[in-house]
């Protein structure tokens, strides 16, 4: 028997969404339409936006910059979406075992997941510069330096936040699948790559998607450790992106179609990633 409040809801649920769902036209779908309409025009403002076609998008794929921060984005979001996912999972796993200070060293990991990424592009510029002057060589000093910068900011930033996702799943593993592995004779080797990674894959798709998606998205780790230098080598997609919107007058255009792009990118990354991972679930 429906209730009173089931009746109600059922009755007026439309009513209640109303609100969620303009909120979502006005803050995403609109903007997002009105983006890509100006990815086709040349403007200064929303105002007087001229259409241009495709000439927008055909100067973005002239932009060697462009091209550069694609490639170097790419490569390094393989290389952090391996080092933290791998690394998480070895620190999520020991710290399920029975040791002494589990949860403080779980608090201490993911502690720089709180930090801004401002203020830790700075810190960590400061640190490597401090260990590349031995040297006499800065991180800016070339594109090499750069990445490995960026790369040792960003999975320092986020092995614990996916620690913690990974502990979740570690802790949630059916207690009866694990003894009967253990009754099996399954040696610790077996039991972790025959029972316990196909189990926690749903978790390894979650840590997977976060990762890849913030590598392709990262800006403001960018901007404070290198600012793309030396001459844009360390410059990745999101800020190539705005130092065209930003820094060339009368390039919005093109910035605006290279945001489009981007869009494009990320998604078909990030559903190709998952689908990847959850077809890995279904097969577990």
């Amino acid at each position: 028997m429906v209730s009173m409040v089931g009746k109600t809801i059922r009755k007026w649920w439309a009513l209640f969404a109303l609100p969620t769902l303009a909120a979502f036209i006005i803050g995403f779908l609109a903007p997002f339409a009105i983006g890509v309409y100006l990815s086709f025009c040349e403007f200064t403002t929303v105002t007087d936006a001229r259409f241009v076609g495709l000439e927008n998008y055909t100067k973005v794929f002239t932009d060697g910059t462009f091209l550069h921060a694609l490639w170097f984005t790419v490569a390094f979001t393989i290389v952090t979406t391996i080092i933290i996912n791998v690394a998480a999972f070895a620190v999520a796993y020991m710290l399920t075992k029975a040791i002494k200070g589990a949860n403080i060293f779980r608090s201490v990991f993911f502690m720089p997941n709180l930090i801004g990424g401002i203020i830790l592009g700075y810190i960590w510029q400061l640190l490597l510069n401090g260990v590349l002057a031995h040297w006499s060589r800065s991180i800016t000093y070339s594109g090499v330096y750069g990445f490995w910068g960026l790369v040792i900011l960003l999975c320092w930033q986020q092995i614990g936040y996916m620690m913690i996702i990974y502990i979740a799943g570690l802790q949630s593993l059916p207690g009866d699948v694990m003894e009967a592995a253990a009754v099996d004779g399954a040696s610790p080797r077996q039991t972790l790559f025959k029972v316990t990674i196909p189990l926690m894959m749903p978790s390894i798709t979650v840590c997977s998607f976060l990762t890849v998606t913030n590598g392709f998205k990262l800006f403001d780790q960018n901007l404070a450790l290198t600012n793309g230098a030396p001459s844009r080598m360390s410059e990745m997609l999101a800020l190539n992106i705005y130092t065209t919107f930003y820094g060339r007058v009368g390039y919005e255009g093109v910035g605006q179609a290279k945001a489009v792009i981007f869009f494009i990118i990320v998604a078909a990354v990030a559903l190709i990633q998952n689908k990847l991972t959850t077809s890995k679930e279904v097969t577990a």
